[in-house]
């Protein structure tokens, strides 16, 4: 009986066109090299390191090579990887309700230049007013290795808290104030705020009074400041925050259905404010003779509306110097004598609460 034959393997297949292309768009994904980079530029590894680190070390010529270099070949330096050898990413999270509030914009914009200018750049994450999402993103940022961490607002969950304690990271929590915080604090005290616009309420000798507010914790506080400065609860409108015109209108509307008197409306932010005008003016209000109206934050809009708009105004910009300045210090192993910084805020008296007040851009 003849013996078997052991079956040969099948030869490969030849490589297919989808092959081809898989094997392509692989390549094109692996990051370029220093050493591409050197050989592009016709100089030595270690050339093309000095140029990218420390430029002064290099000839003009051979920097102008390996400058072109980079260009040509698509080269992107490896941040993580140099920033393991000093434990630094030179990043720093920053954690706001929504970027979209103009009330925060300038402090974001005065933190993010004073960062840059500083060599650091920054990761801006989005709670979106839901407090629920902000252990997901603090993990998420301390994923990403950053040097610092800058909120709008105070920490809330304990869990977030204790990570961030345990690693030892600066923070610096903004727009808010607190005896405690988990590092540093820079802001004002909101409760104050609605106390200052309770008193402006009642040296007007305003009773009919009502508020359309946000939903947001800050919002609330500045509410409970108003009610207990100005003696009694009042007529409330509350709206999910952040605050529009449109949702200004309807708070008005609300509150002229609760008590058709109503002589004088606070609101927790400019937007609104400026939906509560546009409402009033609607129904055939005079603003102020028969309705006046008070802001919050003093939005670029608030001194141009007609009439212009009596608000509080927080110097945002301000909160950005003094949480850079804090970050840095941090940064550099500096302790701060005082971990709280007041910046306070000042009531800006326009047309919508005082015909003969000062109407002019940015008067106060």
């Amino acid at each position: 009986m003849p013996p078997r034959s052991t079956p040969r393997p099948a030869p490969p297949a030849p490589p297919t066109a989808a092959a081809d292309d898989d094997d392509a768009i692989a390549a094109q994904r692996r990051p370029v090299t220093l050493h591409q980079v050197a050989e592009a530029a016709g100089v030595s590894l270690m050339t093309v390191s000095r140029a990218l680190n420390t430029p002064e070390r290099v000839s003009p010529d051979a920097l102008a090579r390996v400058k072109a270099a980079v260009a040509r070949t698509g080269y992107i330096p490896n941040l993580l990887a140099g920033g393991l050898k000093s434990r630094r990413s030179q990043t720093v999270g920053v954690l706001v309700p929504l970027i979209a509030v103009a009330q925060f914009l300038p402090t974001i914009q005065t933190l993010t230049a004073t960062l840059e200018a500083a060599g650091y750049q920054v990761i801006l994450a989005q709670t979106g007013y839901d407090r629920t999402r902000e252990p997901a993103l603090v993990d998420t940022l301390l994923g990403r290795r950053i040097d610092a961490l800058v909120v709008a607002g105070l920490l809330q969950d304990a869990q977030a808290i204790a990570r961030l304690r345990a690693a030892h990271l600066p923070v610096v929590e903004t727009w808010d104030l607190t005896g405690r915080p988990v590092d540093q604090v820079v802001g004002f005290s909101h409760p104050q705020v609605g106390a200052a616009v309770a008193g402006h309420v009642l040296a007007r000798g305003w009773e009919a009074v009502g508020v359309a507010t946000g939903d947001d914790a800050r919002a609330m506080q500045r509410l409970q400041g108003f009610v207990g400065t100005f003696g009694r609860e009042v007529p409330v409108a509350t709206v999910a925050t952040p605050g529009t015109l449109d949702k200004g209108r309807q708070a008005l509307a609300r509150l002229l259905a609760a008590q058709p008197g109503l002589r004088v409306v606070v609101c927790s932010s400019d937007a609104l404010a400026q939906g509560v005008v546009t409402e009033a003016l609607e129904r055939g209000l005079r603003v102020p003779q028969d309705l006046a109206v008070v802001g919050f934050g003093d939005a670029e809009f608030a001194a141009h509306m007609a009439p212009s708009l009596t608000t509080v105004r927080i110097d945002a910009a301000a909160i950005g110097r003094e949480a850079a300045r804090r970050v840095l210090a941090r940064c550099r192993g500096e302790r701060l004598d005082d971990p709280v910084a007041d910046l306070g805020f000042h009531l800006v008296e326009r047309r919508s609460t005082r015909e003969d007040a000062p109407g002019g851009p940015r008067s106060a």
